[in-house]
């Protein structure tokens, strides 16, 4: 690793550099729906997130992941998230507050038995409080991820 790397970016670009990854490692952007182009931006980054879920969004989408200061219109969140994280339902309005109409906010949470993990009730408590519907969750290895979608307006024209 670089000798002194505070640069969130530099990091990535060196982790990026020096990971390989194997032939048959899972798709997680593909579990996530994760197309080219699609902007994503990330939550709740921290020392523990699984930078092979990371490396593989951005592969997929094309781009770099956005941090927690971009102020873009993004298609997809990917909220990493603990039991020790703080307030869900807060977490999850600042999730959507850049969100596009159609966009997807994904929750990543520890696997059962590992730190920080979070009792899928919580999230499936938390979820309508803020304005969103679960849909399905996916399996990403040591993490599960669950989700959330803005529900579509009753008052809209069907077609």
């Amino acid at each position: 690793m670089p000798k002194a790397c505070d640069d969130r970016a530099k990091l990535t670009r060196w982790l990026k550099e020096e990971t390989v990854v194997a032939a048959d490692s899972p798709n997680y952007a593909r579990k996530l729906g994760i197309e080219k182009n699609q902007v994503v931006q990330e939550l709740g980054w921290d020392e523990d997130t699984d930078d092979d879920i990371r490396f593989d969004i951005e592969d997929a989408s094309g781009s770099e992941l956005l941090d927690e200061d971009a102020e873009e219109v993004v298609d997809v969140v990917l909220l990493w998230w603990r039991d020790d994280d703080g307030d869900l339902v807060d977490r999850l309005m600042d999730a959507i507050t850049p969100l596009a109409e159609d966009g997807v906010v994904w929750v990543v949470t520890p696997k059962t038995g590992h730190p920080g993990h979070v009792r899928p009730a919580d999230i499936a408590e938390s979820a309508p409080t803020a304005g969103l519907v679960q849909t399905s969750s996916a399996n990403l290895g040591d993490w599960i991820a669950s989700r959330l979608v803005q529900p579509k307006s009753k008052s809209a024209p069907r077609r």
